[in-house]
This record gives C-alpha cells, sequence and structure tokens, in this order.
C-alpha cells in the first residue's frame, strides 16, 4: 500500500496550503469556528473514502492499471499529473485493459474543477459521463468473468459521484473562499500552492457544454406517409447520398456569418422559461423560428431547419455532441466522429452520419431514418413513430433500445442491399415460480 500512502500524504499537504487560507478567518455566514474548515474536512473524508478504494482496486487488477495509477502517484504538479496519465493511455492502445485506462483519461481532467465557475458540479458530471462510455464496455466484457473489474468501476465512478455531492454542499458555484482573508487572485493562488510542496494548480479545463433543451413533449399527428416514403427514399440511396449534398460555406452558418445573426433576433435552445405553462391554450399561434446550424462551445445545434436537404456537418471533434431540435422534411450528413447526437420533436428527418462513439437518441419525433456509415455503439428511440435505421458492417453489433415507440425497423446489409426486420412493439409477461419473465409477443395477422 505504499502507493497509496504516497498518495494520501501529498494529498493532505495540498489540503494543508488550502486550509491556510481559512483557519484563521470567519466562515462565509459570519460564524467563527475553531480547527478545520468542514468542507476542508469534508473533503478528507472523500479522498479516505473513495479515492483509497479505488487505489485499493487499482493494486489489485495489477498489469497495466497497477501502473497507470503508480504514474500518477509519482508525479508532482496536478497538470502533469494528468498529462501523464493520458499520455499513458495513448502509449498503451495494445493493452487490455485499455478501456479501464481510457475511463480514468478521460474524465481526470475533472480534478480541474477548482477553475470552473460558476458551476463545477455538471464540469465534474461531464467528466463522469465521458468516464462511463469506456466503463461501460469494461463491465460488459468482465461482468460475467471477473467481479475485480466491476468492483474497480463502481470505486471509480464513486469518487465523481461523491465529489459532485461534495462540491453541491461547499463549492456549489465554484471554489468557496473566506470573504475576509485575502484575495485569492491567480496569481496568489499560484504561489500558494507552489510554495514549498512543488504543486502547481491544473490547466483550466475546458467550459462545461450548455444544457441540453427541455422538449414539449406532445407531436402533432400528421398526413399519412406518402411524405415519409419520399424522405426514406432518399436515403435508400446508401453511399451515394452524400453525392446529392452540398457544403454548407462559412458565409451561410449563422456562427460564422454576422450578416445572417442580424436578419432575426438569436433564437436559444428551448428552456422551461420558453415551455407553455399548463394553463396555455393548446390553439396557440405557432412562433416561427429562423433556422440554426452552429457550433455552440462543444455543442451542434440544428434547429427549426425546414425542407433541407443538404445539410452537412464536417470538422468535427471528438468531444462534439449533436443536438437537432424540431426539424422537418430535412436531412442532415456528419462528417467524421463525435460524442453524441439527439434527434427531438423532429417529422420526416433523416440523419447520416459516420462515427458516433458514444448514444444516438431519437425522441418526441415521428418519421425518422438514420443511416449508419461506420460505427456507433448505441441507438436510442423513445416515444416516435416511425424509425428506419441502416445499419452498416461495421455497426452490426450495434445496441437499439426503445420504449414507448411503433413502426421501428432496423435494415441489415445483405448481399449488396438491405433485408429489414421490426422491432418488436408488443410484449408478453408472465410468472415462470420465481420472478417475471418477459418477451416478445408474436403478432398474428
Amino acid at each position: 500500500m505504499a502507493e497509496t500512502h504516497g498518495l494520501m500524504e501529498r494529498l493532505e499537504k495540498a489540503v494543508t496550503r488550502l486550509e491556510s487560507l481559512f483557519s484563521d478567518s470567519p466562515r462565509s455566514g459570519g460564524m467563527e469556528y475553531d480547527g478545520i474548515a468542514p468542507y476542508v474536512e469534508a473533503f478528507d473524508r472523500l479522498l479516505n473514502g473513495s479515492v483509497a478504494e479505488f487505489l485499493r482496486y487499482s493494486k489489485i487488477l495489477e498489469g497495466d492499471v497497477k501502473t497507470h495509477n503508480e504514474v500518477a502517484v509519482l508525479l508532482k504538479p496536478i497538470s502533469e499529473k494528468i498529462q501523464e496519465i493520458q499520455n499513458f493511455r495513448e502509449r498503451n492502445r495494445g493493452s487490455k485493459m485499455f478501456n479501464h485506462l481510457s475511463a480514468v483519461s478521460e474524465s481526470i481532467p475533472a480534478l480541474g474543477w477548482i477553475t470552473v465557475s460558476p458551476k463545477p458540479g455538471p464540469y465534474v458530471k461531464e467528466m463522469n459521463d465521458a468516464a462511463t462510455f469506456y466503463t461501460n464496455r469494461v463491465l460488459k466484457d468482465y461482468k460475467n468473468s471477473d467481479t475485480r473489474h466491476v468492483d474497480w468501476v463502481k470505486s471509480y465512478l464513486n469518487i465523481w459521484s461523491e465529489l459532485q455531492a461534495y462540491i453541491k454542499e461547499h463549492h456549489t458555484t465554484g471554489l468557496t473562499w473566506s470573504k475576509t482573508g485575502p484575495v485569492a487572485s491567480s496569481m496568489s493562488m499560484r504561489s500558494v500552492l507552489t510554495s514549498g510542496s512543488g504543486l502547481s494548480p491544473p490547466p483550466p479545463p475546458p467550459p462545461p457544454p450548455g444544457p441540453p433543451p427541455i422538449f414539449d413533449t406532445e407531436t402533432a399527428k400528421d398526413e399519412g406517409t406518402a411524405s415519409r416514403s419520399a424522405l426514406f427514399a432518399q436515403l435508400n440511396q446508401g453511399e451515394a447520398i452524400t453525392k446529392g449534398l452540398r457544403h454548407v460555406s462559412d458565409d451561410q452558418k449563422t456562427h460564422k456569418n454576422p450578416n445572417l445573426r442580424a436578419q432575426g433576433p438569436p433564437v436559444r435552445s428551448p428552456t422551461k422559461s420558453h415551455t407553455p405553462s399548463p394553463t396555455s391554450p393548446k390553439n396557440s399561434p405557432q412562433q416561427n423560428h429562423p433556422p440554426v446550424l452552429e457550433l455552440e462551445g462543444k455543442k451542434w445545434r440544428v434547429e427549426y431547419q425546414e425542407d433541407k436537404n443538404d445539410l452537412v456537418i464536417n470538422n468535427t471533434e471528438l468531444k462534439q455532441v449533436a443536438y437537432i431540435f424540431k426539424c422537418n422534411k430535412s436531412t442532415l450528413q456528419i462528417k467524421g466522429k463525435i460524442n453524441s447526437i439527439t434527434i427531438d420533436n423532429c417529422k420526416k428527418f433523416g440523419l447520416v452520419f459516420d462515427n458516433v462513439v458514444g448514444i444516438v437518441e431519437v425522441i418526441n419525433s415521428r418519421d425518422i431514418q438514420i443511416q449508419v456509415m461506420g460505427k456507433v455503439p448505441t441507438i436510442s428511440i423513445n416515444k416516435t413513430e416511425g424509425c428506419h435505421i441502416y445499419l452498416s458492417e461495421e455497426s452490426l453489433d450495434c445496441e437499439i433500445v426503445s420504449a414507448k415507440s411503433s413502426e421501428m425497423n432496423i435494415l441489415i446489409p445483405q448481399d449488396g442491399d438491405y433485408k429489414e426486420f421490426p422491432v418488436p412493439e408488443q410484449f408478453k409477461t408472465a410468472w415462470d415460480g420465481s420472478k417475471l419473465v418477459t418477451e416478445p409477443a408474436e403478432i398474428v395477422g
């Protein structure tokens, strides 16, 4: 346990220096306290609990996971530790524990939460979500063969969950400083942390993405299936669909061309403040919104597109997400590799994408067609009527999760064409004497 002891000593030194800023000053509520501040005590409990447990399970697993952890213990500055952990993952792509290393590498920037304001908690959750993608793979590989890996996953995710709870209780809007002590500027913070201990603050993390839109859950019934058939015919071209797409130049994007933004008021993703109240009349006139296709932080916003069958997003990055909201009779192609895609409140909409490392979600929509050109691990369909998914050879291991949806079909490539398989919509459940057993119900025509 020498590694654990070494890490605890270094972390205790850092906490002691932070504590020195508070120990002689009143708390923010105007009340005096003696000894260690409550938020420092809470942080100590986090270190002695979840962190210590995770280190113990890392040692049990041995191999690259143990070495990966020892590297973090030996390095002094937090920023260097973060970089070294990420470099270690890149140098060991052939490791049988690559998913373990990736879970830590993708989420370790959460240690920079102290530089995030006003909402460090959601930033930690974002990093936790990045880890979950890889820990789910670990669970899938080992849940039925080696419970040590399951324990490792639980212990690691517990760190970020408890850190979120700690931040919510003590530092909801950012790291809390004494109101009567010295001003905590970036230079003074650096001098406090670096004097005597050799520690330097971690690099500022990227800003957390904006909150996803809160969507209206009601969708109106529309006319027949003629329009849907026309839309599906476009996507049935397979790879040839990209020939009909045109590149959207910078002067046509709202975030690149100020003149386009000047033509209408800025449109934000719907929030609770824009959601009609229960007392709002149902027959109120629908507002007209200008179409949006722009990159906002790490989120691509595609909203209110009508009769546009040549929309393209390129120059994508792995950590970017796409939110597609209230687009009708349109088709979008997303090139490259992206983290996740959400389609909400769309009708007669077609999506073609290369690769998604997280999940593609379809919710509250109607007549949706999706074509996967590369890989995607999971596609979720919720409260949707009519959804056709064309899988590629590479994506045949994709998991389809559905709820409260109908007219769902998965199309599998076979002999140069696609064979259609319907997704069950009805299920039967029976008691087998010890538990409930649910299975798809066959519909007799």
